[in-house]
């Protein structure tokens, strides 16, 4: 759980398929700041691949520091099965660090079949999902905070 001195972004993003996960980068970054999460206020860590996203995100809630989290990749499918269980693994792990922290994550993992898909996520003609996990984190957040205030005890 986010202690109350949490007021800062996180903001973890695989490396892998960096051409696009920059992009997410560039509108999670985006949104926060309109958010009041200005990049004083949001932490940006780079990992290698979407595999490495729970565990990084998990590692910055047992600091304390954080209020939510956004966490962006992009996985395209290949010839072999290890798209799923990349994308699988990464999908579960980052649900299980939200509910076991009670910390919004965004959700900002791409799974496309191919990179024209993946770039019209990052900002192309649908839109940029990065912006759009940073914005569900933070109203998410809010939500929260308002369940905090209304429970009488």
């Amino acid at each position: 759980m986010a202690t109350e001195s949490a007021q800062r972004a996180l903001i973890v993003v695989a490396r892998f398929n960096e051409g696009v996960t920059t992009k997410l980068l560039d509108g999670a970054k985006s949104a926060l700041a309109e958010a009041g999460f200005g990049d004083d206020l949001t932490d940006v860590v780079w990992v290698p691949g979407a595999f490495e996203l729970p565990v990084t995100v998990r590692h910055g809630f047992e600091s304390g520091r954080y209020a939510l989290a956004v966490a962006l990749g992009a996985v395209i499918r290949g010839e072999t099965p290890h798209f799923d269980f990349v994308a699988g693994a990464a999908s579960h792990g980052l649900m299980d660090v939200a509910t076991k922290y009670g910390i919004p994550v965004g959700f900002g993992l791409l799974t496309c079949d191919v990179m024209a898909q993946a770039l019209a996520r990052a900002g192309g003609a649908a839109g940029n999902k990065g912006e759009e996990a940073a914005r569900a984190a933070v109203e998410a957040l809010q939500a929260l905070e308002s369940l905090s205030g209304s429970v009488e005890g």
